[in-house]
């Protein structure tokens, strides 16, 4: 445990040294990364039209509500430049580009950015989406920004993409598993795949939290609990169409993921569950009695939130999307 009265510069500096000797591990190597091709259509082949065509009747069998989710995932993929420039804020995290924090966002971002490369192009190639509108959205999330409550603290930043990419995780890999049945392979295949990576980067932001606890638990422990009482919302928070107020669009794109099972309100409570369980909350110690009281509370939490998702009904309200005609 390092001086309780380091700043969070100071600790990511004392962590530098194991991000850097792990970074081989956190990333995958360009040149054995899957891209986006490889899973899509070569334009360049005999049969790049018949694929297309089998690609497209495959898509026929997705479900409104399904194509509606796959969407707004895209979109929310799509909006990484986003994230980086909210990670370029962070405290001294970026001042020297070999320093292994830049190198970790750096190729974090790398690796995400195919995620909205490769599910762009197949509702490109499925024939059924409005790619207009679909775009419009795209700029507008860039555009509007988004307020993770997170303010310029890499400790409620770490917090809060634990959670966030286990959430897509299960997001993408609940999409696939609806896909396979509707009887399209190549888009489980495709979902699959970005799941993988989101599960890894998730497992990646839980360690260094871990490795925060380690030197720094008082103030990790009060992070994690000033985002906990925040609530984790999800980067695409202020998603809107043509026309439609900021963020309207995002709450019938979740009320979609609801229906479908995709991502529900248990699941929020499950995340929260295997942080604690990660963390090992319960075993932190040499924690000062705010911290204390944080995690009394983070402790607590799950079974309050059950409760409040047990009253919660399915939405039934469909929603016509302008992305979809």
């Amino acid at each position: 445990m390092i001086a309780t009265v380091a700043s969070r510069a100071e600790v990511l500096q004392h962590l530098e040294p194991f991000l850097k000797a792990n970074l081989d591990g956190f990333l995958k190597r360009v040149d054995e990364s899957w891209q986006p091709s490889d899973y899509m259509p070569d334009p360049r082949s005999e049969t790049f039209f018949d694929e297309v065509k089998a690609l497209r009747e495959a898509a026929q069998g997705l479900s409104y509500d399904l194509l509606a989710v796959l969407i707004g995932d895209t979109i929310t993929e799509e909006a990484l430049p986003n994230y980086e420039a909210w990670f370029h804020q962070l405290d001294d995290m970026n001042k020297d580009p070999d320093n292994g924090w830049a190198q970790w966002i750096r190729g974090w971002t790398a690796e995400e950015n195919r995620h909205g490369d490769l599910l762009n192009r197949y509702l490109y190639l499925s024939g059924r989406v409005n790619m207009r509108e679909f775009e419009v959205s795209t700029q507008y999330l860039i555009n509007d920004g988004f307020d993770l409550g997170t303010a310029h603290d890499p400790y409620k930043a770490f917090v809060y993409t634990s959670y966030q990419e286990a959430a897509t995780n299960l997001s993408h890999r609940r999409v696939g598993t609806l896909a396979r049945k509707a009887g399209d392979a190549q888009l489980s295949k495709i979902c699959g795949m970005i799941a993988g990576d989101e599960a890894r980067h998730a497992r990646v932001y839980q360690t260094f939290v871990e490795k925060i606890f380690e030197v720094d638990p008082s103030e990790m422990m009060l992070a994690f609990e000033d985002m906990m009482r925040k609530k984790i919302v999800m980067p695409a928070h202020y998603m809107r169409e043509l026309g439609v107020e900021m963020g309207k669009t995002f709450g019938h794109f979740t009320d979609a993921a609801q229906r479908l099972g995709v991502y529900t309100s248990q699941d929020y409570t499950d995340i929260l569950e295997s942080l604690i369980t990660t963390w090992k909350l319960d075993q932190v110690s040499d924690l000062n009695g705010a911290a204390e009281k944080a995690r009394d509370y983070i402790m607590a939490l799950p079974n309050r939130l059950r409760r409040v998702a047990d009253r919660m009904p399915v939405p039934k309200l469909e929603y016509k999307f302008k992305w979809i005609e």
